[in-house]
């Protein structure tokens, strides 16, 4: 069985569900009868290194944030099929995150009113803490 599904990652990455791997196991904690049978606990599980989805660049960012693997685990529903869901979510908010480019910051000088009024300020409030002090004896 193929899966011909692409899980949209940004506007220049898509990868094939068949690139993932999944995993079910039963969910922990307290349960009845239904939780000790039921492998409703998702993980799936994106190999970085060895995706042909990803461009060079691509990869170096993700390698360099995500690591080789890329792993998600969710057993928050009783259901396996919302597990999945919330866990390919996740998948996804986790790749955008690592693929999220940070612009660089140009320094800037701040403009001259700026820096007149800071000092006019400044002088100010001096003025101010020097009218509380005692004053000075006469001798």
């Amino acid at each position: 069985m193929t899966d011909d599904r692409i899980l949209v990652v940004t506007r220049t990455v898509a990868v094939p569900v068949s690139e993932l791997q999944w995993r079910f196991t039963a969910s922990g904690g307290p349960g009845g009868q239904h939780a000790n049978t039921a492998n409703t606990k998702v993980e799936v599980r994106f190999s970085v290194a060895d995706s042909p989805s990803l461009g060079p660049r691509q990869r170096a960012r993700l390698l360099e944030r995500c690591g080789e693997v890329v792993a998600v685990t969710v057993s928050s529903s009783r259901s396996q099929l919302r597990n999945r869901e919330t866990a390919l979510e996740r998948l996804v908010e986790r790749l955008r995150d690592g693929l999220a480019v940070t612009p660089s910051r140009t320094a800037t000088r701040p403009p001259l009113g700026a820096a007149r009024r800071r000092v006019e300020h400044k002088r100010r409030r001096a003025g101010t803490k020097a009218l509380r002090q005692r004053p000075a004896p006469d001798d």
